[in-house]
């Protein structure tokens, strides 16, 4: 018993039997997730089918990911992220270029395995609203960054004024990729990006709007 004026350790549990989380499980089981994904849809995924594709034990998901949906953010995120190296961007001096160079062309299956990873994301966000913004940014946030990065360069070298509004343009063409793919069910393709880089977003940044002239209030009485 402790005396008065003494801190009291808290006392250990029981240790729990099984074997420690393995981290390089995680990769497995979301690879699984997306596979699961795309071949049935986010309406008849389960725990059980994720679980027999990966080899792992339902237990095990469940210990990482507490429902189906974020197991499927997590897994749509991780995909996203590994399209685009945030600490190798492209560097050619031209942020058009940079903007191109950051897209890699893909083959008819891996464009078509996309779209239907995306139709099975589309319908959890029409189902689980709460995801809706968790969801969202697991497919826009990564693109968003490296955009972000390639704009501030741009800026740094005097190529884009620095009153352009990065911060939101940087969002311009993963969103609209995202709604492209969710909505629309089609494909990131350069002909799309190119458009969209040479019609929209290198004007916006190029000739920012000028702030509105203070209004002449006239001497101060």
């Amino acid at each position: 018993m402790a005396r008065d004026g003494e801190t009291r350790e808290p006392a250990e549990g029981p240790v729990r039997p099984g074997r420690k989380r393995d981290p390089s499980r995680d990769g497995a089981i979301l690879d699984a997730a997306l596979e699961v994904l795309a071949d049935v849809g986010y309406s008849r995924l389960s725990m059980d089918l994720v679980a027999a594709r990966a080899g792992a034990g339902k237990a095990t998901l469940y210990r990482r990911w507490p429902s189906k949906a974020e197991l499927v953010v997590d897994a749509v995120a991780r995909m996203k992220r590994a399209q685009v190296d945030l600490e190798h961007l492209p560097d050619t001096g031209d942020l058009r270029g940079d903007l191109l160079g950051l897209f890699r062309p893909q083959t008819v299956e891996e464009a078509e395995r996309r779209l239907e990873v995306m139709a099975g994301l589309a319908s959890m966000l029409v189902q689980d609203r709460a995801l809706a913004d968790a969801g969202t940014a697991a497919i826009v946030q990564p693109w968003a960054e490296a955009h972000h990065a390639l704009m501030r360069r741009a800026v740094d070298r005097g190529e884009i004024p620095p009153t352009a509004d990065i911060e939101a343009l940087s969002q311009l063409i993963p969103s609209m990729a995202a709604f492209r793919a969710l909505v629309r069910g089609k494909p990131f393709d350069r002909d799309f990006l190119v458009s969209m880089v040479d019609g929209v977003l290198l004007p916006a940044l190029r000739h920012p709007p000028e702030a509105p002239a203070e209004p002449d209030r006239g001497p101060a009485s």
